[in-house]
């Protein structure tokens, strides 16, 4: 299932200018809205730009870098060609001849030319250095947004995991600990427990993750993403009331991984600005 875009949008000298991210990780910026600070005809801006010698050379070494699957045969094509007073280039010829990704062609309503970060401030430098540094400003200010309102999410997810890990380890203490258990055995059980969540969510034990990340610090679940965070949270409290009704280990395994699966799947789906929000007065909102 494609993840639905993240929209923002950056604010540079009274200019608004689109923004998107399907993975938290990469952000487009709309080249046509970048080139209107220049011109009213954006869409001649960009071809312009993309006439240029340096500008085919940067565009096929960020592809290069960044695309397994970039054409380098007919990138080869557009840079002999480049400069020449016959020779244009637009973005859907760019994307559909070298099949590159760093520049996308959006239609309908939020539609226009987007292009990876790094190629629109590549973009934006051609226009004016100065608009470029407004723009890297407010983009700037839109990721310390962001990471505060990740980082905020995140704590009170793992919160709320670790409330509801003790429901679930009353429920293992009622009914999987006979009283004759040492100590030793106790801890084991327990133990036990939390990497079945561990494998029904993540897919391996806290013991294989150590070994694959010796490097780390903490646990795989101080690793995990907000989303991970919050089926785990229902997890904890879904195998508590398997164990009451006394399920065993293997059959909560697989109830469980059922789970996980679909409510990642649900949850995914949504953008992280639909989730509770933390204000100043610690409220969610």
């Amino acid at each position: 299932m494609p993840k639905k875009p993240i929209k923002e949008t950056i604010h540079a000298k009274g200019v608004e200018i689109g923004i998107y991210t399907t993975d938290f990780q990469n952000e487009f910026i709309s080249l046509t809205d970048i080139a209107r600070y220049k011109s009213d005809e954006p869409n001649d801006v960009i071809r312009n730009w993309m006439r240029n010698r340096d500008t085919i050379e940067f565009l096929g070494l960020w592809e290069s870098l960044h695309n397994p699957n970039f054409k380098p045969v007919e990138f080869d094509g557009f840079r002999n060609q480049a400069g020449l007073n016959a020779f244009t280039m637009s973005p859907t010829k760019w994307i559909s001849r070298v099949n590159a990704i760093g520049i996308v062609s959006k239609s309908g309503r939020w539609g226009g030319t987007f292009a990876h970060s790094d190629i629109a401030f590549e973009f934006a430098s051609w226009i004016s250095a100065e608009f470029k540094l407004y723009i890297i400003k407010d983009y700037k200010r839109l990721k310390s947004d962001e990471n505060s309102r990740l980082s905020l999410n995140w704590n009170l997810n793992r919160e709320v995991a670790k409330l509801n890990y003790r429901i679930h380890t009353d429920a293992i203490k009622q009914n999987l600990i006979p009283p004759e258990l040492t100590q030793e055995q106790i801890v084991y059980t327990y133990a036990n427990e939390a990497d079945l969540l561990n494998v029904a969510l993540f897919g391996q034990t806290a013991r294989q993750w150590r070994d694959a990340n010796p490097g780390k610090k903490g646990n795989m679940r101080d690793e995990a993403t907000i989303q991970q965070l919050l089926v785990l949270a229902n997890m904890e409290s879904y195998n508590a009331i398997l164990i009451e009704q006394g399920k065993t280990q293997s059959e909560r395994l697989v109830l469980l991984h059922d789970l996980a699966i679909k409510q990642l799947e649900t949850i995914e789906s949504l953008s992280v600005q639909h989730l509770p929000q933390i204000q100043g007065d610690d409220k969610l909102i």
